[in-house]
């Protein structure tokens, strides 16, 4: 949100500069993100001043063009200018740009400088209007009134006006700093009370709040009766009516004003409502009176899929929870949220309805969320605005137009306000004050403040606390601990001091510590080529429609979603990362390797994790597609394949000395995932892995293979050893290789040998490998041949030929027992 720091001097009398200012916001909670020079000119016209044209004769060159000598003051001496204009004579007073200044026109930037110009020296410019931002006319130079000063700046001629616009970071809970007076009575706050030991005093400041004592109806002759049907969703609903308007351009000081905080200057009765929104934070919306069919303003909602037409010509259905504001005959705007094309005002616009009202924040957040409109006057409305204020907020806007655009005030003002909000009380208690904020601060600073931030104190008990009312505009304040912490930012967190015994902690962490396993594995992926990735928690429920996998009645449903693609909460980072794919792919990145650590979110019961209610769990998903490395002429031209990644995730096991000896591996297949395994311990499952079927392919149009790996982090992360490394002094005996060749089923694994292997023999074996399989004719069906390498080795002695038999002829039998294995 943009403030406007000319605007915010209206509302106080600090004499404060802008860094200062920024400075005061940042430490009150209303962070400054940025701070952003403004002209109302592009430029501020600098390097631009008025001049007088003491000679103007032809050039000897060219029959269009002038040569000028022009005087522009400051003891200067006089400037020979080229000049192109049919209009130029001598005695004028212009603008002129002088060398070095940067004009800004037609989209462009125009340095000036020294030229020739048909063989005459060309000094500075005599500019046209548009040349100076001033206008759109090119027809010649701007002709200055003969009482203009030869040497005066053109920016103090024009007046324009210098600003400094703050961009703040307003938190959701902040509304009532969402307007120049919210955030004025934050900046008073603190100038009169940060970190003070006794009050102020006499040098106290207040806030400046516009007067609108002189409010009077001109007559009632235009009264447009207000009907609420849904008064839950629509609480208040004030109106007056405005008749006999000009609808104009605005005057310069309200368009500088709007465009100073970002927003585009559209007539003056828009631009005072939206000048009332900054001013006030209070939404208004203005109708033509002539299309307020039956004279009559009716609050009510309109079945599903009514069609309307909103101001930006787009054709929309309406939900069931959607309030209108409709005259006697069709709805004319959807409440709270945008205007419709039919009711705006117009240039033929003579007289208008004003609206401010309150309404219900769910309803406004679930109607902007279902048709995708985000607006001014829906950031207000959804997060609470103030309900006491729509009647002021009117006074003041239609005493403004009077004065902007005329007219007579012909209405009194319509206030339906059936159940006023009883007001929120919240006592303070001191001791608590006191243990909350580490410090005890003075009571009468502790009362300036509330009263500065505009809570009332209805009641003191001494050396006890305070019974407080807290004003409608402080949604967020609600109980006690909300006031201290009013209190405090205002107080400032920086002056609490830090005691001497709470100056030391003691940190403790679990061992392994689960950011440094993280991070080891994030640094080994990394190593290798990937990249890491952070995708959204929430996601579209469409996923899950008719998944067997991850059924969507096991999605945890947003009761306010974002948009429809944000409508539940993940259940897999899978869809997460095909979107990643798929977005790099779209940029012409096809050879991709990355990894997310997240967590995924469920209900009810799942196949392999059978708990009830609400359950949230942390996942690695590690996802690879294209080259395995870049292309290069000394290299092969390899895919990535599923052994590939198979490596990586034991890669991951053994960085973390994850023992796997009594894991199980089976294949697994998925309506997502086909070709894989799947690994489980206590048959709970660890990960999965293997490539994305033909049907996601199609689904995310991927014209090449996708392979996927999701591990259950919590689970893996518990199988951790404390002790995750155990480092051994290089062996001092040689190790001995013997190879196999085993014929054994075609059923029988790799893993399943590796396994029975090393439960065999558990001192001597140190590795067993797979350097061939082969299937053929020779060896007959349902047959295969795995050649295998094993490495033998003792820690205390060389081995002897005897004892290495032994070893090989124990495997062998264990083979033949366990499967039917035969020797080749």
């Amino acid at each position: 949100m943009k403030i406007s720091y000319n605007w915010l001097q209206q509302y106080h009398d600090l004499d404060l500069s802008p860094d200062k200012v920024a400075e005061m916001l940042t430490g009150c909670g209303l962070e400054v993100e940025s701070q952003e020079s403004f002209q109302s000119v592009k430029g501020g016209l600098k390097g631009v001043f008025i001049g007088e044209v003491l000679t103007c004769d032809k050039h000897p060159n060219s029959d269009h063009l002038s040569i000028t000598t022009v005087d522009i003051g400051a003891g200067s001496e006089p400037l020979k200018i080229v000049c192109g204009a049919a209009n130029v004579a001598k005695g004028q007073k212009v603008a002129v740009a002088t060398l070095g200044t940067t004009l800004y026109f037609q989209d462009k930037e125009l340095t000036l400088q020294r030229t020739k110009i048909r063989g005459e020296v060309s000094e500075g410019m005599i500019c046209a209007e548009d040349e100076l931002g001033l206008g759109t006319s090119h027809a010649g130079i701007m002709v200055l009134e003969p009482s203009a000063v030869a040497g005066m700046p053109a920016s103090e001629y024009f007046k324009v006006e210098e600003d400094v616009a703050f961009t703040i970071g307003l938190t959701p809970n902040r509304v009532d700093a969402s307007s120049h007076l919210g955030v004025a009575r934050d900046l008073v706050a603190v100038a009169n009370n940060f970190g003070r030991a006794e009050p102020v005093g006499a040098t106290r400041k207040y806030i400046k709040i516009p007067d609108i004592s002189t409010f009077r109806a001109d007559n009632d002759n235009r009264h447009i009766d207000v009907i609420v049907e849904d008064p839950e969703a629509c609480p208040r609903y004030s109106g007056i009516t405005v008749s006999g308007i000009h609808v104009t351009d605005s005057p310069d000081w309200l368009k500088n004003r709007l465009i100073s905080v970002g927003f585009r200057p559209i007539n003056n009765i828009v631009d005072i409502t939206n000048f009332i929104l900054m001013e006030l934070g209070q939404p208004l919306h203005a109708f033509d009176c002539d299309r307020i069919t039956g004279n009559k303003v009716v609050v009510r909602k309109y079945p599903k899929g009514t069609k309307f037409v909103t101001l930006d010509q787009v054709e929309r259905e309406l939900s069931e929870n959607d309030l209108m504001i409709c005259n006697g005959a069709e709805p004319m705007c959807i409440a709270g949220v945008f205007g419709g094309i039919k009711s705006g005002v117009t240039n033929d616009t003579t007289s208008v309805f004003l609206e401010s009202a309150y309404f219900e924040p769910r309803h406004i957040r679930k109607s902007s969320r279902f048709h995708g409109l985000q607006t001014d006057a829906s950031f207000r409305f959804e997060r609470g605005a103030n309900i006491d204020i729509t009647v002021y907020a009117l006074q003041r806007a239609a005493m403004m137009i009077k004065e902007i655009a005329g007219g007579k005030i012909s209405s009194d003002i319509v206030d339906v306000y059936p159940s006023p909000l009883a007001p929120r009380i919240v006592a303070l208690s001191y001791q608590n004050l006191d243990r909350l904020v580490g410090k005890v601060i003075n009571r009468d600073v502790v009362k300036t403040i509330l009263a500065d931030l505009g809570i009332i104190i209805l009641e003191e008990t001494p050396a006890q606390g305070l019974r407080l009312e807290i004003p409608a505009f402080k949604v967020d304040v609600t109980r006690e601990a909300d006031v201290i912490e009013e209190i405090l930012r205002i107080y400032g967190y920086n002056n609490i001091e830090l005691h001497e015994e709470i100056r030391s902690s003691i940190s403790f962490t679990t061992n392994p510590d689960p950011e440094k396993v993280r991070n080891l594995v994030s640094d080994y992926l990394a190593a290798n080529g990937f990249n890491e990735i952070m995708n959204n928690s929430l996601t579209r429920s469409t996923y899950y429609t008719g998944n067997l996998d991850f059924p969507v009645e096991q999605s945890v449903k947003m009761l306010n979603p974002i948009s429809r693609d944000l409508d539940v909460m993940r259940q897999t980072l899978l869809y997460g990362a095909l979107e990643s794919i798929v977005y790099n792919q779209n940029r012409k990145i096809t050879d991709l390797k990355m990894f997310e650590f997240g967590r995924v979110y469920s209900t009810g019961t799942h196949k392999h994790d059978p708990l009830p209610g609400y359950h949230e769990e942390k996942h690695l998903a590690i996802i690879m597609t294209g080259r395995s490395q870049s292309e290069n002429w000394n290299a092969p031209d390899k895919q990535v394949d599923f052994y590939d990644l198979k490596g990586f995730l034991e890669g991951i096991c053994n960085k973390l000395s994850v023992l796997r000896d009594q894991w199980k591996v089976q294949p697994y297949k998925s309506s997502q995932i086909v070709d894989g395994l799947e690994y489980t311990h206590n048959d709970k499952r660890i990960f999965i892995l293997g490539s994305i079927s033909s049907q996601v392919l199609k689904m995310f149009d991927f014209k090449q293979a996708v392979f996927y790996a999701e591990v259950n982090w919590d689970r893996l992360f518990s199988l951790i050893p404390e002790k995750s490394l155990q480092y051994r002094g290089i062996p001092k005996f040689p190790e001995v290789r013997r190879d196999l060749a085993l014929l054994v089923d075609h059923d029988i694994t790799f893993m399943q040998i590796e396994k029975l292997a090393f439960q065999t023999e558990k001192k001597l074996l140190k590795k067993v490998g797979l350097f061939d399989v082969y299937e053929g004719e020779k060896i007959g069906s349902g047959k295969k041949s795995y050649a295998l390498s094993l490495i033998l080795q003792d820690d205390d002695k060389t081995l002897t030929d005897k004892e290495i038999e032994k070893v090989m002829d124990k495997i062998l039998r264990a083979m033949a027992a366990n499967f039917n294995a035969q020797l080749r």
